[in-house]
């Protein structure tokens, strides 16, 4: 391994990898990230490449795997990785969003060691500094099964990453950043991608008549929910974000900012092309962008952009529900272990405390911000978690957010609300807003039991699922309606809960969530890593030394 640590320039590697499971395998990657022409459109734009790839490598890897991910920033600005449904098992530091990590400075590089512990399933990543994500660094993440874990499905004649997503065709990043700054609204993204292209039927994908394929599909966009269909198949819905399902048939999904499904299509159809078409749900305007499915034998292809709008499906919000409320969990299908995904019992465990969180948008010295329970979050000069290892006074106070909205405008705070380890607790997320609303909580995944439209009520949880809901890490919330989730808080660390409108959440629509051990035990949580980069009221501290 010495030409590895050569190489990158990191002599303590070593002592990263003692933070992972030795007995498990390493898969190592190299990234160089930088700016370049990207054609999503069929005219250069500036984009931010992975490798010189856009969209950026896909990672695969199987459960427990660690990874060593090696990322040069030859940006002009500070960059990060975040890993969207990655549980970073007692390791939030490698969690790559401000609140836990310092950003990587130009010209400097930073190497992830995480492990992908106890999970399988469809996953991605994305720069979560700045306004970056409009500008590309994402790619997806999939996490396969340990070859003697069984799995509910005959293995596909094909596996398939479908990164779909909103984005902006006359706006770079920096201008949308600066846009937000100012304090104005953005307009709204024009434009659908399909991996990288924005053109309908600029991009096809070969299949052969009779043949099963798996197509992970995750919406890696800014701001909208898009349906994904293919013309004239059945999908049949196998997982959901590290979650086998109830293998329930579909001929459209809905998949809001930030969520993963996994599917199996059949070509079962005349031997021809077909429409793939992604669509907004839920906008003013209809954007859709169609690629092309062609059977390896086909001669007929009959497919035009003109044929696309015939195509878009309705904006019936009550279908939609039916739908999200229809994806359950197989319980009797294993996951990344042996025993069955049933068998643990989340209906039959004691509420200890319950969270309402409600979202709100307004002016704040005449500048836009968005807030949850009344807190708009502000970032602090030092990353949280390095602030909480290091004790830094003033960096941030647990409970500058309540755990119920209140009345009385909007105030600027770095919102971190305190919980217990091993708590488990219930979050329901009010929305009263005209929009759909998509979150996110980092390290964990938690089981969405009930959605309505109203206002939620404790009359509400007699229509929670208490035995099959799907477990998954981002969930929607519909306009004047509500989402509630159980979460099992088994995870020490500093995680951020967020807005996965990435406008509302750089303009304050999330907060950190401190689950926190007084032990102090390795058993709960690894130390900082000795390679950490240190920043702010951090700088000077003293690393620990790790001895592997």
């Amino acid at each position: 391994m010495e030409w590895w640590l050569k190489y990158c320039g990191l002599w303590t590697m070593m002592t990263i990898i003692s933070l992972v499971q030795a007995e498990d395998p390493y898969r190592f990657f190299d990234w160089r990230v930088t700016y370049g022409n990207i054609y999503p459109l069929g005219i250069p734009q500036r984009g931010i490449l992975i490798n010189g790839q856009f969209p950026g490598p896909e990672i695969y890897s199987v459960t427990n795997d660690n990874l060593i991910i090696n990322v040069h920033n030859d940006l002009d600005e500070p960059f990060l990785l975040s890993w969207n449904g990655v549980q970073l098992r007692k390791n939030s530091y490698q969690d790559g969003v401000y609140g836990t990590t310092c950003p990587i400075p130009p010209g400097k590089n930073y190497t992830y060691a995480i492990q992908v512990k106890d999970q399988i399933g469809s996953f991605f990543y994305f720069p979560s500094l700045a306004f970056h994500k409009a500008a590309g660094g994402f790619g997806g993440l999939r996490i396969l099964s340990r070859p003697r874990i069984p799995v509910p499905f005959p293995e596909p004649a094909g596996d398939f990453t479908f990164l779909i997503g909103d984005w902006y065709s006359h706006h770079n990043h920096k201008n949308l950043k600066a846009l937000l700054d100012r304090g104005h609204r953005l307009p709204l993204p024009d434009k659908v991608l399909i991996n990288g292209h924005g053109v309908s039927f600029s991009s096809s994908l070969t299949v052969h008549k009779g043949k099963t394929y798996r197509f992970r599909i995750s919406n890696v966009g800014l701001q909208h929910s898009l349906n994904f269909k293919i013309v004239d198949h059945q999908m049949k819905l196998v997982e959901v974000e590290g979650t086998h399902t109830i293998q329930s048939m579909y001929s459209s999904l809905d998949i809001h900012v930030g969520q993963s499904y996994s599917v199996l299509v059949t070509m079962d159809q005349p031997e021809k092309d077909y429409s793939i078409v992604v669509a907004t749900r839920f906008a003013a305007k209809k954007i859709l962008v169609g690629s092309t499915l062609h059977y390896s034998n086909s001669r007929q292809s009959l497919i035009s952009s003109a044929s696309l709008s015939a195509r878009g499906p309705t904006d019936e919000l009550d279908w939609s529900i039916k739908q999200a409320r229809s994806i359950r969990t197989n319980l009797t299908a294993s996951g990344p272990r042996p025993n069955p995904q049933g068998s643990y019992h989340y209906g039959g465990i004691n509420i200890s405390r319950t969270l309402v969180l409600e979202s709100s948008a307004a002016l704040v010295k005449r500048k836009q911000r968005y807030a949850i329970n009344g807190v708009s979050f502000v970032h602090s000069d030092t990353p949280l978690k390095l602030a909480d290892y290091f004790n830094i006074r003033g960096v941030f106070k647990v409970g500058s957010i309540p755990d119920q909205p209140r009345r009385g405008g909007i105030r600027l705070d770095t919102a971190v609300m305190g919980a217990n380890h091993r708590e488990f607790i219930e979050i329901v997320f009010q929305n009263r807003e005209k929009i759909v609303q998509s979150y996110h909580l980092d390290g964990y995944s938690f089981w969405v039991v009930g959605m309505d439209r109203g206002t939620w009520s404790h009359a509400s949880r007699r229509e929670y699922n208490l035995m099959d809901a799907v477990s998954r890490s981002t969930t929607q919330v519909y306009p004047e309606s509500w989402t509630a989730i159980y979460v099992a808080l088994d995870n020490v660390g500093m995680w951020n809960l967020r807005s996965e409108f990435w406008a509302r959440q750089y303009l304050g629509q999330q907060l950190y969530l401190r689950v926190y051990s007084p032990v102090h035990s390795l058993r709960d949580e690894y130390l900082v890593p000795e390679n950490a980069l240190l920043c702010g009221r951090a700088s000077n501290m003293q690393r620990p030394i790790i001895t592997p």
